[in-house]
């Protein structure tokens, strides 16, 4: 705690230029004795701190000495304080930010702090719905994860209720701004050995365990979903050599194939192209103009009927060729909606 608290001085010193014990007892929250007695152990140490009797006085490094604490470079610390500066909502983030403006030196202090301040984290989607999890769950499965604790995890699927299950917090992971926990459960202590993560062996050996699908226990949960967390005392196990990034390429991976697990192709109105990349992203490849002015279209879906229900609100603005699967899935919808909504026989 000591040592802590003579950084903390020493960068005090270097951000106020002159300071009295008074002001430093002040800012670190002691006694003023305490402060004078943490001003002179600096001194002792080989800090150049002097002492100033008077009006006027108190302590200050010699000839305006700084010490960079934290060794690193404008383009780091500019990196750092773009991505950390707009999501530090946390007062502990928001606190430690500070902590390392002071840290700085003079002529990369100004470039941090403009850093810090050129972004912002919007939590919401466009609905306003919140799209990540609550900040005191995330906070207590980054303590879990961090910790190396087990936790007892209240999960929902949808349209199910929470179910309460025990796991081992390994890492979170944030894929399109939504975080997602990665952990092993029930049965993942036995197969431990058998994920011998950073290596294209153990990816490969991770999918053949079934541990990329869950069913070996490795496993990825939506923290939107999380409905309550409990850390236990228990320790973490984790897999020898275990890498996170290697985990998650080999866990998400099977999503991402099925989500492009079937191509339907067609032509689409030119003016339908800009719908069309909102809806589907990269799954969505247009190419050039057709005879009849249209666009060719081929877009990636789970399955051929998938696609064709999410095109279906496009209307006549887009035309399925192929598979007839998706041809036989709209006109189905199109009876159904005719139907419903058709004149009145």
């Amino acid at each position: 705690m000591r040592a802590d608290r003579l950084v903390a001085t020493l960068l005090f010193l270097q951000t106020r230029g002159r300071v009295t014990a008074r002001e430093v007892a002040a800012e670190l929250e002691v006694s003023e004795r305490t402060a004078r007695r943490d001003l002179e152990a600096l001194a002792a140490a080989g800090i150049p701190v002097y002492s100033q009797h008077g009006r006027g006085g108190g302590w200050s490094l010699v000839g305006g000495a700084r010490t960079d604490l934290s060794g690193l470079t404008a383009t780091e610390i500019r990196a750092m304080f773009l991505v950390a500066g707009p999501s530090a909502v946390s007062p502990e983030l928001r606190t430690a930010l500070r902590k390392l403006i002071r840290a700085l030196p003079a002529t990369l202090r100004a470039d941090a702090e403009a850093a810090s301040k050129a972004g912002a984290t919007d939590g919401t989607d466009w609905s306003r719905l919140p799209v990540t999890a609550g900040t005191s769950l995330l906070d207590a499965l980054q303590r879990a994860v961090v910790d190396g604790l087990r936790i007892r995890l209240g999960y929902a699927r949808p349209g199910s209720p929470a179910r309460i299950r025990t796991v081992h917090p390994l890492g979170i992971v944030t894929k399109a701004g939504v975080p997602y926990l990665v952990a092993g459960t029930g049965e993942f202590e036995a197969g431990t050995k058998e994920f011998e993560a950073g290596t294209e062996k153990g990816v490969a050996g991770a999918e053949k365990t079934g541990a990329a699908s869950g069913r070996a226990g490795l496993r990825i949960f939506r923290l939107d979903r999380v409905a309550s967390v409990e850390v236990t005392e228990d320790p973490v196990v984790r897999p020898d050599g275990f890498d996170l990034a290697t985990a998650w390429r080999a866990l998400a991976a099977p999503m991402e194939e099925r989500m492009r697990g079937a191509t339907v192709r067609g032509r689409a109105e030119p003016t339908a192209g800009r719908v069309l990349a909102m809806l589907f992203g990269g799954r969505l490849r247009l190419g050039g103009r057709r005879d009849d002015g249209w666009l060719e279209m081929e877009i990636d879906g789970p399955s051929p009927e998938v696609v064709a229900a999410q095109l279906a609100g496009l209307g006549a603005r887009v035309e399925i060729l192929e598979p007839p699967q998706a041809r036989e899935r709209l006109a189905r919808l199109a009876a159904e909606l005719a139907a419903l909504y058709g004149p009145a026989q």
